[in-house]
Order: C-alpha cells, then structure tokens, then sequence
C-alpha cells in the first residue's frame, strides 16, 4: 500500500497575506473557497511540487506561525536562494552544517554551500508572515530507494 503525503495545513493568522507571500514566491493556487465567515480554504501548491499546503480559517487550532522545518527541495542551492531574496523574502545565507542533517536555531552553521555540494547537506532557510519555517535542501542525488 502507497501512502502519499498530499497537504500539509499551515497555520497562520491572516489568509491574505499568507495567500499573496506564497503567490510571491510562485506557489500555484489551487483552490480559494469561502464556505462561510469562519472557514475558508485556500490551497497552493510549490512549483513542481506532487504536495502542497492549505491556509486558511477554521482549519486548525494550531497557533499561527508553528509549523516549523518545511523543506524544499532544489537542485541548486545557490540559484534557489538567490530567487526567493530577488522576490523580496528574507532569506539565510546557504550553509551545511557536520552531521546528517540540520539543528535548529543557528548554532551548528558554516557559511556556504557544503564543499562538495554533496546531495542533502546545503541548507537555507526563510519564513512566512506568520513565523512557519520553510527550508530549502539541495539534493542532486537521491539516496537509494528515494
């Protein structure tokens, strides 16, 4: 049996300005549907991207801006970041970090792209209005079975 992860609902306090950041950075929108005062559903998802995210009203009871660790994918790290910073978001620099994955906070960085661009361990990050945190991993080659 196939499970396949589909959307993932973000929680945040104004869906406009939610709506419109990840228009922005050129999320395609989905869906925009207002059931009633108290629950909309606007759904977008990332270019390339098989799942995407809701936003909304009515949809979670999770504080807005909780969501943390979002990750993106991309083939290129530097050109990646260089998109979303000329989009006007506020991006980290690129950075790897020893070990098999990345710490939260910024403790654990070194500046620029891991030396041999080896798959999975560049890393920069961003967030929406509300605080959830998005990052962006480079992978050029995926591990076996991915």
């Amino acid at each position: 049996m196939e499970l396949k992860l589909e959307v993932i609902v973000l929680p945040v306090s104004d869906v406009d300005r939610a709506k419109d950041f990840y228009q922005r950075l050129d999320f395609r929108l989905d869906a925009d549907f207002v059931v009633d005062e108290g629950y909309r559903v606007v759904q977008v998802t990332p270019p390339g991207s098989p799942a995407s995210i809701i936003i909304g009203t009515g949809l979670t009871t999770a504080a807005a801006g909780s969501t943390q660790g979002l990750h993106l994918i991309v083939s290129d790290i530097e050109v990646a970041r260089a998109d979303i910073a000329a989009r006007g978001v506020d991006i980290s620099d690129v950075f790897h970090e020893d070990g098999v994955f990345h710490h939260p906070g910024t403790e654990h960085r070194i500046t620029g792209a891991h030396p041999e661009h080896a798959s999975y361990a560049s890393f920069a990050t961003f967030n929406d209005p509300d605080g959830n945190g998005w990052v962006l991993q480079e992978i050029t080659t995926r591990a076996p079975g991915r």
